[in-house]
């Protein structure tokens, strides 16, 4: 499954849904959890679930309320008999919570007649101090788990940080060591890592430079609030035509069957193979998509 843009869309506004259905965006994740007033929370469901009736050209993921919550039953029961393509899991205090989840969601998919283990999970896996200790269990998946992704808003309020940011406007140290952590976390799992946010939306640069850098320290997409960053997070996260060409050359080098190859006068070894054959890899991938 190709995630390099996955864009937030409060599942109460019927407006904002609409507008989603144009974006090109790779994932849609219906909000019923920060953006929703406690107020909204059924009326928020239930847009979900007519929405998930509808034709999408993106796939579309449903972020719950935390499984802990007073709805969650309800919720799971409701959302889960639409079909969502996955489920984005909050306050994810480590894998146990997911197998929790892996359990609840196999009832519902019996009981809807859905094939057994369609819906997938993204647990936001850093938004406490107990799930940013939990991170290395995830060297031992639970069903269910396609990608991983982490934030930093939840987790410096729990820490009772005045900001999570430094002087320069970038994440302080130990957000930084947070984010490196979930990277880490995610490719023990073998599965995709997801940037966080970039908050200011109206900041086109900044999130330009921060997804490039997600890209080359191997995050494979990013999350996003407002249209606008779609576009940009997908370019930051698609593989230019040179970098296809020089993925292919790579490749050719090795043709041989040689564990070693030697390209423009440089050595290359197994990972430059492997980081060539990802290249190519994800670049079929949306290509596919498309």
């Amino acid at each position: 499954m190709i995630l390099r843009s996955l864009l937030f869309v409060p599942a109460d506004s019927e407006k904002k849904l609409a507008k989603a259905l144009s974006s090109p965006a790779d994932a849609l994740i219906l909000d019923l959890e920060d953006s929703v007033a406690p107020e909204n929370k059924v009326k928020a469901r239930a847009r979900a679930c007519e929405y998930l009736k509808g034709e999408h050209a993106q796939s579309i993921w449903v972020r719950i309320n935390p499984v802990a919550g007073a709805d969650y039953r309800q919720e799971l029961a409701d959302v889960a008999a639409a079909a969502p393509a996955g489920l984005v899991v909050p306050k994810a205090e480590g894998p146990d919570i997911l197998r929790v989840l892996d359990r609840d969601l196999t009832n519902v998919e019996i009981a809807s007649g859905l094939p057994q283990g369609g819906i997938k999970l993204i647990p936001v896996a850093t938004e406490t101090p107990l799930a940013v200790m939990g991170l290395m269990d995830y060297r031992n998946p639970p069903p269910r788990l396609e990608a991983l992704t982490w934030g930093a808003e939840d987790l410096s309020a729990a820490l009772g940080a005045v900001t999570n940011r430094d002087a320069d406007g970038e994440f302080a140290f130990t957000y930084k060591m947070v984010r490196s952590l979930a990277l880490i976390a995610a490719k023990a799992a073998g599965v995709a890592a997801v940037e966080t946010l970039h908050a200011d939306f109206r900041d086109a640069k900044g999130l330009e430079r921060t997804a490039r850098a997600a890209q080359r320290d191997g995050f494979s997409g990013m999350l996003a609030i407002h249209p606008d960053q779609v576009e940009i997070i997908n370019a930051a996260f698609t593989p230019t035509a040179e970098d296809v060409a020089q993925a292919h050359r790579v490749v050719a080098a090795f043709s041989a069957g040689a564990g070693v190859a030697s390209l423009d006068g440089k050595m290359l070894d197994k990972p430059h193979l492997v980081q060539a054959q990802n290249i190519l890899a994800r670049a079929d991938g949306i290509a596919a998509r498309k």
